[in-house]
């Protein structure tokens, strides 16, 4: 690992350490997660990144994964195709959060460029080399949907007192 590479990583692990303090909170309907187009299996012949209803749920990649998580949260999904789009979508006054999927460099360039949105950043792995079929866990990216979520009404209530 170059040194470049272990600064990115401390970046990034500050980073979400700061959002965890901050314990910032949006609706469903205002929480993004962006994930790179490296996720999608390199020999898929659907583009993803035109429409993400064009995956057909094979499970060589975890975009299938992702849709589905995005549908049981009501949460935002959008494939991130290059930095500048990137960027234009999480800096929209619609998006109150975010959870990034990428390698620790782009999202350390992402996070200072949108700052001071809400981001919570999610390493993908990359068994096969930057940039081809890469990975992410899905429980770590679970566990940044419900961080970032408000209460329910029902979570809300506090006992009364007897």
């Amino acid at each position: 690992m170059s040194i470049g590479e272990v600064l990115d990583a401390k970046f990034v692990s500050i980073s979400n350490m700061l959002q965890k303090l901050k314990g910032t909170k949006c609706p469903p309907s205002s929480l993004l997660i962006m994930f790179p187009h490296c996720i999608q299996w390199s020999k898929c012949p659907q583009k993803i990144t035109l429409d993400l209803n064009e995956c057909k749920a094979c499970g060589k990649c975890k975009v299938m994964d992702l849709i589905a998580l995005s549908e049981k949260y009501g949460v935002q999904l959008a494939v991130a195709t290059g930095g500048r789009a990137a960027l234009q979508k999480v800096k929209s006054e619609e998006v109150r959060g975010v959870i990034a999927i990428a390698c620790e460099k782009e999202l350390r360039i992402g996070l200072m460029a949108a700052f001071p949105k809400a981001i919570v950043s999610v390493p993908n792995l990359r068994p096969n080399g930057y940039c081809k079929d890469t990975d992410v866990t899905m429980e770590d990216v679970e566990q940044s949907v419900r961080n970032f979520l408000e209460e329910s009404e029902s979570e809300k209530e506090t006992p009364e007192p007897e």
